[in-house]
């Protein structure tokens, strides 16, 4: 765990804990609908043992919110107990008020995660004064490193650099989780935000775009799906592997293409269970897997499978 301190010097030292490869990892549910902690720890122990050391909680892939606060602290405190301080683990508390939030922050603080996370308040179209008054309350609940997560596509909130200038002002601000395919406003805030600032590149399908326009590392949906590709794709662009790396990319968007064509939590979840992990169905309104889908998830999965191999001398804890 990382120190709690106002004085967050010693959580840029050990910035490296939070580079390369973050997945956000699914809901696991059982046969009923329920949040199953069973799942949960198969699930965490899954993702360490292909090598991931970076965990996010909670998310868009996690279902957060469309769970109860308490489904997302069993979630949460199922992940810590099997891992074991291997990996960082940050969790997404976003909510649709302040106070639910907050009491999520606290939480991810007592049971020692690494960091928190939350995208801003949604549904009512809320000033800029009213999101950063929302997202500095939750960094000032909890004395843990904070990373805002923009989402512009699903919140409908597009933050501005003056806003992001402001919030750099909170010694607790770590970093941002930049879902959009907009590479030029990654960068920007990479610029604004400096060498200390981490950036999260936000959409699987562009992870090494994201890399070479200045993202530190990544927190993507479809890496549980695969974890050995991305953590081969990562290794070849730390090592200089452009053409390499651009190669595993375009092999990892063949499979991301399909993916979407299923459904994003109804494909991950039918081949993580052909992999061992059966997180259940996702909970509804989003839809499941039908039926007629079943011949291209085990398609899929036997690709990942077979590009597994290929990578499995070269994995490294990234």
């Amino acid at each position: 765990m990382l120190p709690k301190t106002e004085d967050l010097s010693m959580t840029i030292k050990q910035a490296d804990r939070f580079s390369g490869i973050h997945v956000a990892m699914p809901a696991c549910y059982d046969a009923y609908g329920n949040v199953s902690p069973e799942s949960v720890r198969r699930l965490t122990r899954h993702l360490l043992d292909a090598g991931i050391r970076g965990l996010y909680v909670g998310g868009g892939t996690g279902e957060g919110i469309l769970q109860t606060e308490e489904e997302r602290e069993r979630t949460l405190e199922a992940v810590l107990e099997e891992n074991g301080g291997t990996a960082t683990v940050t969790v997404h508390v976003g909510a649709a008020t302040t106070g639910a939030a907050i009491r999520l922050a606290r939480h991810a603080e007592t049971c020692g995660a690494d960091a928190v996370s939350s995208i801003p308040p949604f549904y009512y179209a809320y000033t800029e004064e009213a999101v950063k008054e929302y997202w500095l309350s939750v960094m000032e609940s909890a004395a843990l490193p904070f990373i805002l997560y923009y989402i512009p596509s699903a919140t409908g909130f597009r933050m501005t650099e003056n806003m992001l200038r402001d919030l750099l002002r909170h010694e607790r601000l770590l970093g941002i989780k930049m879902t959009t395919f907009d590479t030029y406003e990654l960068q920007r805030f990479k610029a604004i935000g400096g060498e200390k600032f981490l950036v999260f590149n936000g959409p699987d399908q562009q992870y090494v775009a994201g890399r070479i326009m200045g993202a530190d590392a990544g927190i993507g949906g479809t890496y549980g799906a695969m974890p050995e590709l991305f953590l081969k794709l990562e290794r070849e662009y730390r090592l200089g592997h452009a053409a390499e790396a651009q190669r595993w990319q375009f092999i990892v968007n063949d499979i991301i293409t399909e993916i979407r064509s299923i459904g994003l939590f109804a494909a991950v979840k039918g081949i993580l269970r052909l992999r061992g992990v059966d997180c259940g169905e996702p909970r509804r309104p989003l839809p499941g897997l039908r039926q007629t889908d079943e011949p291209a998830v085990r398609r899929l999965y036997e690709t990942i499978v077979r590009y597994a191999k290929d990578c499995e001398q070269e994995v490294t804890a990234l």
